[in-house]
């Protein structure tokens, strides 16, 4: 279970203050678990710990295991927004730092930028790879993805045959319409669904995200049990729910005192697309009606060498919610050296963790005196069990806290603007006016 601990902020606000925003936030979560308020056709994201069926993990090791007697070593994995950050944050976060997992492929990301040079090398990792490939994208003709699988479609079509590229594509679109559903139709590609009633940044628990972590090697059992978990724990309302705590506190601090960032601070360079994942569902879902908190993040104690000093004595617009992980999974012992050269004799004996604990703990004590209160998001370890709870109280919470601030937390209306644009510049057949119209702008 995911425990939130906001002590860290308590002396920067009134306890009356709290209290008030408490209230508004059960009365959110009272909106977002009876489905009545806006967006509410955007909630199957809210029964899926305990409504996803056996016989679709089944189909995805199935896959994985078709692909390893073909010797695939390689899935790129084609998708962008919340299309590829939560299954890229369970694999990173799961994954050996510097070593390959033996028994599954490597999986690597592709469609979520439209940089010539990243797809250059993206070929010149498939020419020295045995490939296969999954394309996500509900509608097939966003632009970044639909490039990217242009490319990796052609590469296999052209290295395997295009019979055995239908064995080699797997596609996760919409049930019934769209251009990526037609032509899974007409070459035979293997698909999964994209549920109609999960919206991109909620469905790392979806074919999503399960499919690739599947590829990847990992427990998405234990994951879908971490979140099944979770959601019970956040089925009692009240303000010591874990949900309430969070979206009480960060409302507060950003409409009461003016806090209007929110770092996320890992201590454990595991957690860089945690991060990211988390910096999309809350920008997207939050930031709207000329309102929001806005996301970012720092992997400490890297950052405290590079963004230290801003959050340290910089413009006092922030707070910070940390990540506290209770248990590494490695053991490390700092030895003793003779010569004592550097000066860390007296850590001789001591675990690296305790080192970075007492960082983290450190650290703390200095922002909170600096004027940057925190919120503490605590879980056990980074595990498939644990990333699940962590998946699913965000997502939660999330709903929870864009309630609570008062917009729709499952539209995104301005994430069009931009696509208009390019579309005319690139010069997009029916957006002649708009191109015109632009070219005299700039």
């Amino acid at each position: 279970m995911i425990n939130v601990n906001i002590e860290g902020c308590k002396t920067f606000v009134k306890e009356e203050e709290y209290k008030k925003f408490e209230g508004k936030a059960l009365e959110a979560y009272d909106v977002l678990v009876s489905g009545n308020g806006a967006g509410n056709d955007f909630l199957g994201w809210k029964e899926l710990p305990d409504e996803t069926p056996e016989s679709l993990i089944t189909d995805c090791e199935a896959i994985r295991n078709d692909w390893k007697c073909k010797g695939v070593d390689l899935v790129v994995t084609i998708g962008i927004g919340g299309s590829y950050l939560g299954a890229r944050c369970a694999i990173e976060a799961l994954s050996h730092n510097f070593i390959q997992k033996k028994d599954a492929p490597r999986v690597v990301f592709a469609g979520n930028n439209l940089s010539e040079e990243y797809l250059a090398e993206l070929i010149d990792l498939l020419k020295v790879s045995n490939v296969a490939c999954v394309v996500i994208s509900k509608s097939g003709t966003t632009t970044e993805p639909a490039v990217a699988f242009r490319i990796v479609k052609q590469y296999i079509e052209d290295t395997y045959g295009r019979r055995e590229a239908s064995e080699r594509i797997i596609a996760i679109t919409d049930a019934k319409k769209g251009a990526l559903k037609t032509l899974s139709t007409q070459e035979g590609y293997r698909t999964f669904i994209v549920p109609d009633n999960v919206g991109g940044r909620f469905s790392v628990l979806t074919p999503v995200g399960l499919l690739p972590i599947v590829l990847a090697g990992f427990d998405v059992r234990a994951m879908l049990k971490g979140a099944s978990d979770e959601r019970k724990a956040l089925a009692e309302k009240s303000g010591s729910n874990a949900a309430v705590k969070y979206a009480a506190m960060r409302n507060l601090l950003y409409s009461g005192y003016g806090k209007a960032v929110e770092i996320m601070v890992s201590y454990n360079p595991k957690f860089v697309y945690l991060a990211e994942w988390w910096k999309q569902l809350y920008g997207e879902s939050e930031g709207k009606d000329g309102k929001g908190i806005y996301p970012a993040s720092v992997t400490n104690t890297a950052d405290l060498h590079s963004m230290g000093q801003f959050i340290q004595e910089g413009s006092r617009v922030m707070f910070e919610t940390v990540i506290n992980i209770a248990k590494s999974n490695r053991d490390i012992v700092i030895g003793s050296d003779e010569q004592n050269l550097d000066q860390l004799n007296f850590l001789a004996g001591q675990h690296i963790e305790h080192c970075n604990a007492m960082a983290q703990l450190g650290v703390k004590v200095a922002h909170i005196d600096g004027g940057v209160p925190q919120i503490e998001v605590g879980i056990e370890r980074i595990d498939e069990y644990n990333l699940g709870s962590l998946f699913y109280f965000f997502e939660f919470a999330c709903g929870v806290s864009a309630y609570t601030l008062g917009v729709n937390p499952f539209n995104q209306p301005g994430v069009e603007a931009y696509k208009k644009n390019m579309f005319a510049l690139l010069k997009k057949p029916g957006y002649e006016k708009e191109t015109e119209a632009i070219l005299k702008r700039i």
